[in-house]
């Protein structure tokens, strides 16, 4: 989970680590936020070089409202469109930029989101099962539950939230909404705890992954990040860097996979006698071998920021 605005309590999830990455030199920069969020992040690299210049990106309405207003110092030297981070290249023609030199994905979800139960991604606070971040969006939480099929369910719950008894998980809200929709997040967080048990003391409350697996499946955040970042990869003039912000396994996962093979200059297997890839050439270098966490003081001022993992990467 991502930090929301200053007037939520915190500063953005290692903010310090972000500005030494994406505004290490002072001069022009111009820089991407696909997740603006609160602005948290762009406010602080705006403040830092006074000649940079920000293209903001989110899907929450929202979120851009909230943006505008924190990011209001610099008005001049802002772009805003709500929208996905993965069509960033139609906002930079919109703009007549031709690449950009730094760019920001902040995945998850932010405090203002979660602690708002009318948005309904929150296990603690009881509301509307919705969970969408575009409010645009037709599907949402209830009517996937409601309406998918036991395969899918089924597939959501193992692929996205790594549920250990996804297939009971599945077979029983079939049964459960024969005879109730589901409909509040209370409710579906007391059936998940009646279906897979109590969590133990200590342990992440038993709803936990199956809100995750819901939530990812409603804003489909695993396809958006893999055709964001090769979005992003055409966008980067080089030398430009890309910093990515993760708060769970799997997105982590794409990330790390997907720096990794573009450091790569042959992607032949090991055992090939000659290589047969085409002479790949390397498009990444990565700046963090191992991913940025957040550092004891951060986590003193922000317990949310436990599950962040930062990862950047330069294009050559």
């Amino acid at each position: 989970m991502k930090n929301g605005c200053k007037e939520f309590g915190h500063y953005p999830v290692l903010h310090r680590e972000i500005v030494e990455f994406l505004s290490r030199d002072q001069g022009r920069l111009r820089m991407v936020d696909g997740t603006l969020g609160c602005g948290g992040h762009s406010s602080l690299i705006l403040k830092e070089n006074q000649q940079a210049e920000l293209l903001g990106i989110d899907r929450d309405g929202d979120a851009l409202e909230r943006a505008a207003k924190a990011l209001d110092f610099a008005s001049d030297r802002i772009h805003l469109f709500r929208g996905n981070f993965s069509e960033l290249t139609e906002y930079m023609t919109e703009l007549e930029w031709s690449s950009v030199d730094a760019i920001l994905l902040d995945l998850g979800i932010s405090s203002p989101q979660i602690d708002d139960a009318e948005r309904g991604f929150s296990l603690r606070l009881n509301g509307p099962l919705d969970m969408r971040m575009d409010q645009r969006n037709p599907v949402s939480a209830s009517r996937i539950l409601n309406y998918e099929s036991e395969e899918e369910l089924g597939r959501i719950f193992r692929d996205y939230g790594e549920v250990r008894q996804w297939r009971k998980l599945a077979w029983r809200t079939v049964q459960q909404r024969e005879l109730k929709a589901f409909d509040t997040t209370a409710g579906f967080a007391e059936f998940c705890e009646s279906v897979l048990g109590r969590a133990r003391p200590g342990k992440l409350p038993t709803p936990t992954l199956c809100f995750q697996a819901l939530r990812i499946a409603v804003n489909d955040e695993l396809g958006e990040l893999e055709r964001g970042l090769e979005a992003a990869l055409e966008a980067l003039a080089s030398g430009g860097r890309l910093a990515v912000i993760s708060f769970h396994s799997l997105e982590d996962r794409i990330v790390k996979n997907f720096f990794r093979n573009l450091e790569q200059d042959c992607v032949c297997p090991p055992k090939c006698p000659v290589c047969i890839c085409g002479g790949n050439r390397a498009r990444l270098k990565i700046l963090t071998k191992k991913p940025v966490t957040a550092s004891r003081s951060e986590l003193t001022e922000n317990s949310r920021s436990g599950s962040a993992k930062l990862r950047v990467a330069e294009k050559i």
